[in-house]
């Protein structure tokens, strides 16, 4: 049986920790409040990789946020991937010195695949992480760029089939239509994949309590289950979920 994984992903908008619920954010807290309220830095500890996307809508401050990233690193001992609006090698080395192993694109993979050959090049594929976000339109799946904002030419199937040609580590992929919605993953969504098993998934969107990972983890077309639902999960909860898991027979690494 192929070792799983357990991911939980944080969405940070100008220094704020926010949630999503189709795409639509509202606000947490800061590092310190997620600290204080929920003791995050436990978080860590049942975790095997931490996804950190910058999300801001307005101007980002890069350098705001490898601050905060850098302050992750030290609290979190699961491996790290950032990402969120990468635009040339300067960015992705910056956030590679802030802590992150592996870096995430998005709208670079539809505008600049040139620019994904180069991160390749410099720092390898299994550093590089392709985040799809995809939503139901006409009983077909479309791909959205830039926070979901745009909506690409792209279909899902075609999306990772472009994937597949490039030099990406594995794919991160987000149900647009279950984000923060806490009512399971959608599978159908993958139903509709012919090519879903070329490269590693990390799949995303609806998961709002352990059985939710379970039923993900044990498909055998997902490789692991990411969680962005702060509420659901801090404190115990990821603890708690991860035990459920490996009790009912999934590979998960042992700490």
């Amino acid at each position: 049986m192929t070792t799983k994984r357990l991911i939980f992903s944080l969405l940070y908008d100008n220094g704020s920790f926010m949630l999503s619920r189709n795409f639509r954010l509202q606000k947490i807290g800061n590092l310190d409040w997620l600290e204080k309220n929920y003791g995050f830095a436990n978080v860590g500890f049942h975790i095997d990789e931490l996804i950190v996307l910058d999300v801001t809508r307005s101007k980002r401050n890069t350098e705001k946020f490898c601050e905060d990233l850098k302050r992750l690193t030290n609290d979190c001992f699961a491996p790290i991937a950032a990402g969120g609006g990468i635009r040339s090698i300067d960015h992705a080395q910056q956030l590679l010195r802030s802590g992150a192993d592996k870096i995430v694109v998005n709208t670079a993979l539809h505008d600049q695949p040139e620019l994904v050959e180069e991160l390749a090049h410099k720092f390898g594929n299994q550093c590089l992480v392709a985040s799809i976000d995809a939503q139901k339109v006409n009983n077909s799946y479309r791909v959205y760029k830039q926070n979901g904002y745009i909506e690409t030419s792209d279909s899902l199937e075609k999306c990772f089939l472009k994937c597949a040609g490039l030099p990406i580590g594995e794919i991160y992929l987000t149900s647009m239509d279950r984000d923060g919605t806490s009512n399971g993953l959608d599978f159908e969504m993958l139903d509709q994949l012919k090519h879903v098993n070329q490269l590693p998934l990390i799949f995303k969107g609806g998961v709002g309590n352990a059985e939710h990972i379970f039923a993900g983890l044990s498909d055998n077309r997902i490789d692991a289950v990411a969680t962005a639902h702060l509420l659901n999960f801090v404190g115990d909860g990821l603890e708690k979920a991860r035990r459920y898991t490996g009790d009912r027979g999934v590979d998960l690494p042992i700490f």
